[in-house]
């Protein structure tokens, strides 16, 4: 059995290794649906409050309002060094590879899988008119691909 579930954030970020608008500075309100796979214990398979629990804490501290950013971004050391100099908090979402939305659903899939959910997909759209549907053969072809994804928050 599948259960839905929708999450929303806003975050900025850019593409620094592509040459189109993109490699500009930008943001997007992502929106998430998460496709759990669920097995049925009696009358119900699970409290859909459950989900909530881990899941939008984690959204809203590592994600909402943040900077997506590729540790390996130029941009990366010149706000860490801003941050070091004025003492500004930023939150920056940190990424082992650029910041692409199939790099945004690697890290989703494993940090939601991660809380001990099973997903069958994740789907994020970020704008209105694009939106991946990323499976989890996806995840698993991109973790042998480059093995499990790490990410920080600061």
């Amino acid at each position: 059995m599948i259960i839905k579930k929708t999450y929303k954030f806003y975050a900025a970020h850019r593409n620094e290794e592509l040459t189109d608008k993109c490699c500009n500075l930008h943001g997007h309100r992502y929106g998430v649906q998460c496709f759990f796979d669920v097995v049925r214990q009696g009358d119900i398979s699970t409290l859909f409050g459950e989900f909530d629990e881990k899941i939008e804490p984690l959204i809203k501290t590592e994600y909402d309002h943040a900077m997506l950013i590729n540790k390996n971004d130029t941009m990366y050391e010149t706000l860490v060094s801003h941050m070091q100099r004025t003492g500004e908090e930023l939150r920056l979402k940190i990424l082992d590879r650029p910041t692409s939305v199939e790099n945004l659903s690697h890290l989703l899939f494993t940090e939601i899988t991660d809380l001990g959910f099973t997903l069958q997909a994740i789907e994020i759209q970020e704008t209105d008119t694009s939106i991946i549907h990323y499976t989890r053969d996806d995840w698993i072809a991109d973790n042998e691909l480059f093995g499990k994804s790490e990410s920080t928050i600061v």
